[in-house]
């Protein structure tokens, strides 16, 4: 048998080369887009969102913050509503952001794949003037001590500050199954740490690349999942090979701790691990899959 001339192996090998490259070439940003549920369809009833501000914070005392209110437009008055806080409410509250939180909900909730949830999409405080919009720019001084601090004090601001104006004027449901809360990154800790600490409040956390790292104690929930003991909470984590990597900690590592310490207190919880960066494409495609898994038994419970 005659050997191959050299210029077809070089070209033999090339084209394998090109396969195995094709092969490992992870999914990119674009690969992660949104589906229908995500996008505004004219014969769904809208919901309204309503803007506001919030100064006389005790428990952050010197800050302020805005947030804003989603009223789905089948809630009435007539029985209470689920309830859904988001953390860096601004991320969430927009009709062309990763996650749409309007036009997502509204969808949903006509069909049925989750309850008539009021959404308080809540910003990070500020030390000093609020800036004339809201957003990143210039970034709130008061996240990282809000967020990240492993305590209860994010949630003791929740229920004794913030959502006290909100149920002033809506009837929101007390059973914590039927109230969530969700957050991207600092946010996304901050979600398991509301859960954590005042079960009887929430039981439901959604966290994006959530930032399970060194950065005021995060890298100690693993242990804690594993040494307490099993909460009533339902968590979903979603994170991305290529997050982040610093001297905090591996954020793709942090996210697979939490869901092994989960996994181990037999939790009732999701990973859905892909191969994005530090940002909210990957969980902004799958917001509303993740939000029926989340309220998936939600008709089970009593309002």
């Amino acid at each position: 048998m005659r050997p191959l001339p050299f210029s077809r192996c070089l070209a033999c090998l090339t084209i394998c080369l090109g396969l195995i490259a094709v092969a490992r070439t992870p999914i990119g940003a674009e690969d992660y887009i949104h589906g229908p549920d995500s996008m505004r369809i004219d014969t769904v009833p809208k919901g309204r969102v309503t803007q506001h501000e919030w100064s006389e914070s005790v428990v952050f005392a010197g800050t302020k913050r805005r947030y804003s209110v989603y009223i789905p437009a089948q809630y009435d008055g007539s029985k209470p509503a689920a309830l859904m806080v988001f953390q860096d409410g601004h991320a969430f509250e927009g009709p062309k952001g990763d996650f749409r939180v309007p036009i997502v909900f509204d969808n949903l909730i006509a069909k049925g794949d989750i309850p008539i949830t009021i959404a308080v999409m809540i910003d990070p405080g500020h030390r000093g003037d609020l800036p004339p919009k809201r957003g990143w720019s210039p970034r709130p001084n008061n996240r990282s001590i809000e967020y990240d601090t492993v305590s209860g004090d994010y949630a003791e601001f929740l229920l004794a500050e913030i959502l006290p104006q909100v149920e002033r004027e809506y009837k929101i449901t007390k059973n914590p199954a039927l109230r969530a809360i969700c957050g991207n990154s600092s946010g996304g800790i901050c979600a398991f740490s509301v859960a954590w600490h005042r079960p009887g409040a929430f039981q439901k956390v959604l966290s994006h690349i959530g930032s399970f790292v060194d950065l005021r104690g995060g890298h100690n929930y693993p242990p804690m999942i594993r040494k307490s003991d099993k909460k009533p909470i339902r968590v979903f984590l979603q994170d991305g090979e290529n997050d982040l990597d610093n001297q905090f900690g591996n954020w793709p590592l942090a996210n697979q701790q939490m869901a092994k310490a989960l996994a181990f207190k037999q939790y009732d919880y999701k990973l859905v691990f892909g191969t994005e960066a530090h940002n909210g494409r990957h969980g902004g495609a799958i917001f509303p899959d993740s939000l029926r898994w989340l309220w998936r038994d939600w008709k089970d419970e009593s309002f």
